[in-house]
């Protein structure tokens, strides 16, 4: 696995490293656009999704099936070891006749995937329980990434039986874990803001 060398900010005044990045960063822009016509967007979508009710547990468990196809660039900054973050984010909203609709409820899973050179395998932690999968292949990766099976959402006390619910789901690229060079390179590539729609049925 290759890392790339800390810059000696004892020797480099930060007026320089900042130059040095902001020059870098600008480099890459220039590249990648002259290889759009060649690279792979990615895709991130929410194919299907429902809710079903334990009545043993009381409680809301999601089921859902992901589409998610990492970019070219992505995949790239994957294969040199830098860990990809995907989150998955759910909301239960109360839908209100005269009023605007109001969150009840809101549910975030992170996962961080790995691609270790060495062992040549691929990793998913869960971030949220800290549960580690490994895998042989990226294909495989995200295929169990894109498979949300009884993910306990709610117990079914919390909400009012008298109330109408939505829930809305999306999955997305987390770019806020990115190091600060490559956050502040994602926010202008495309390639790196991938993200799907907001997926919505009644609970």
């Amino acid at each position: 696995m290759h890392h790339p060398h800390d810059i000696d900010q004892g020797s480099c005044p930060p007026a320089r490293v900042s130059r040095l990045v902001a020059v870098c960063v600008a480099v890459v822009l220039a590249l990648g656009s002259a290889a759009d016509a060649q690279d792979d967007p990615g895709r991130f979508e929410v194919r299907s999704a429902s809710a079903g009710l334990d009545s043993d547990a009381d409680v809301y468990f999601l089921n859902a099936r992901l589409e998610l196809r990492l970019s070219t660039e992505s995949r790239e900054a994957l294969e040199s070891g830098l860990p990809i973050n995907i989150r998955v984010e759910v909301e239960i909203i109360h839908l209100r006749r005269f009023l605007l609709d109001r969150e009840t409820a809101a549910l975030t899973q992170l996962y961080r995937l790995q691609y270790h050179a060495l062992l040549e395998r691929y990793t998913v932690r869960n971030v949220n329980s800290g549960n580690l999968d490994t895998f042989a292949t990226l294909f495989a990766a995200l295929n169990f990434l894109g498979r949300v099976d009884g993910l306990p959402l709610i117990d079914r006390a919390l909400l009012d039986p008298d109330r109408r619910y939505d829930i809305r789901l999306r999955v997305l690229l987390d770019m806020a874990q990115l190091p600060g060079p490559l956050r502040l390179l994602a926010f202008w590539r495309r390639d790196w803001s991938l993200g799907s729609e907001w997926y919505r049925w009644s609970l």
